[in-house]
């Protein structure tokens, strides 16, 4: 009998083990079909500058210890892992990992309400300056910590992941109060779900308050309707344009959204007054709120059905019927393609990619699999043009390895000169991702510029203060790299004949990092 009691406590806890867990937790390991056979190291590289930010010494030589299979199922399936301690002890110093957005947020609004009641109006002009420091500060932290991450962090495909899911889902640090808002947007929206569950992100974006601020749907409101986030879920975020839906559609889903907003009330604040009737609909979680004094409980319909649900439920409900739609299959398996794969991907692929995201109710690790596992993905190894963030992440990856950069500002600067500045993308379309976007004269020149600053001055890195002594020598050694000697052999005539006449070890840094080869991954 206590045997039997036992047995039934060990499965009551396990029960009550998986009903906390997260969902998707207990997904079998999502593994990949690959080649089992040792790979040499040129063809390593290329997996690492694709799946990851970019090649380097440190990462090829665990991948070639674990074998690309291993080292993919490790990647699709990341678990936490701990960065550098150098760059963990700068991400643990940022306000935006010490205090809540909640707090954040209603502090800041404090502090702007404060300003704009100063009667002086020099002192109402220093404060407004004050608040929007503090705003411009925690935008910057935020990039900050995007830049460590993708520099040093194990799960490098997860970093990919969480980077194309905030293109996907844009929102911009220029509007509002954003700058407050969008390190948590990725920290808590974007990336535990990055290769999760399409619907789960979908949810979580819907949920946070740095969307529902960007796309106004904080305005939205029964007899105001505002059509702005609405349109974009059905057009950007999921059916897309083609996808088979109407502006009557937009119109409904809007109506379904209206009451989901942002509140700025203290979280011990009451709550609003709430009909009786429908004091029960009320929700608030954080900065989120639904408030049914504003949502149009009339009946709705969608896609062609009705909605069935209730209050916050519909939009749930609404949500369910996007992310299962087969357009939203193939519209996602194609901007995943086009990422990954080609500016152009071959339909086949993507409708092989769009039946695993239909098959598995919208997983993303077993969607991306779908296309690791092609012949089509293997054969644009080395052919995918890089946009700016991925040029300067892979340059300095590849030039410095695993050294803690310190100093992140030159990054973030270079990447801005090329034109595409951290959640600075103001339509809600995102960046492309196509090569004619970021080839141009103009934006070739500005790469060489680059690739002399890290190739010949990288120490700038290094320094936490403009006005001190840069180390000697001031660029890396990368003709020595295990990662460069490697690659050296894939490398075209005219890149090798400009290597062979550089002068001396900076310049021959800047012809590598400026070379045809490095501007593809």
């Amino acid at each position: 009998m206590r045997r039997t009691a036992m047995a039934l406590a060990a499965c009551a806890l396990a029960l009550l083990a998986a009903c906390a867990s997260a969902p998707g937790e207990h997904r079998p390991l999502v593994s990949v079909s690959l080649p089992s056979a040792p790979m040499n190291e040129a063809a390593r590289l290329r997996w690492l500058d694709r799946v990851g930010g970019g090649a380097n010494a440190s990462s090829e030589a665990q991948l070639a210890r674990r074998g690309l299979p291993l080292w993919m199922r490790d990647q699709l399936n990341p678990r936490p892992a701990p960065l550098p301690p150098a760059a963990q002890a700068q991400i643990d110093a940022m306000a935006i990992s010490r205090t809540p957005l909640d707090q954040l947020v209603t502090g800041l609004d404090a502090q702007r309400k404060a300003a704009d009641a100063l009667p002086d109006e020099d002192q109402k002009k220093a404060a407004r300056q004050a608040y929007q420091r503090q705003l411009n500060e925690l935008a910057r932290e935020a990039q900050q910590r995007f830049v460590l991450r993708a520099l040093y962090s194990p799960n490098q495909l997860q970093e990919q992941m969480t980077w194309f899911w905030m293109n996907h889902f844009n929102v911009n640090l220029r509007k509002d109060n954003i700058r407050a808002m969008v390190g948590d947007y990725e920290e808590n929206a974007i990336r535990p779900h990055a290769l999760g569950s399409f619907r789960d992100l979908l949810g979580a974006t819907l949920h946070h308050p740095a969307m529902l601020r960007y796309l106004d749907n904080a305005q939205n409101a029964a007899n105001r309707i505002n059509e702005n986030y609405a349109r974009e879920l059905m057009e950007l975020h999921t059916m897309g344009v083609g996808g088979g839906y109407s502006q009557a559609d937009v119109q409904e889903l809007a109506r379904v959204l209206t009451g989901v907003g942002v509140s700025y009330q203290p979280l011990d604040a009451p709550p609003p007054n709430v009909r009786p009737a429908l004091r029960a609909d009320y929700v608030r979680r954080g900065l989120f709120e639904f408030n049914p004094n504003r949502h149009d409980y009339g009946p709705k319909t969608l896609l062609g059905q009705p909605i069935q649900s209730r209050g916050l439920a519909e939009a749930d409900e609404a949500l369910d019927r996007l992310a299962r739609a087969p357009a939203t299959a193939r519209f996602i398996s194609r901007k995943l393609a086009v990422y990954f794969v080609s500016d152009d991907p071959p339909q086949a692929l993507v409708e092989r990619m769009a039946a695993a995201f239909t098959r598995s109710d919208g997983d993303i690790a077993l969607t991306l699999k779908a296309m690791f596992e092609s012949p089509e993905f293997a054969a644009s190894l080395g052919r995918k043009f890089r946009d700016p963030v991925h040029y300067v992440i892979a340059g300095v990856r590849l030039a410095y390895d695993d050294r803690v950069v310190t100093n992140v500002g030159p990054m973030l600067g270079w990447i801005n000169r090329m034109g595409e500045p951290l959640y600075g993308h103001e339509t809600p379309d995102g960046y492309p991702l196509n090569e004619a976007a970021w080839a141009s004269a103009g934006q070739m020149n500005t790469r060489f510029e680059i690739a002399r600053a890290i190739g010949a001055n990288g120490a700038v890195l290094f320094r936490t203060d403009d006005k001190a002594p840069l180390e000697k020598p001031a660029f890396p050694p990368l003709a020595d790299s295990h990662a460069v000697r490697a690659m050296q052999a894939g490398l075209g005539a005219d890149t090798r004949e400009a290597l062979a006449q550089a002068r001396n070890p900076q310049e021959w840094n800047t012809f590598l990092l400026a070379s045809p080869e490095l501007m593809r991954r």
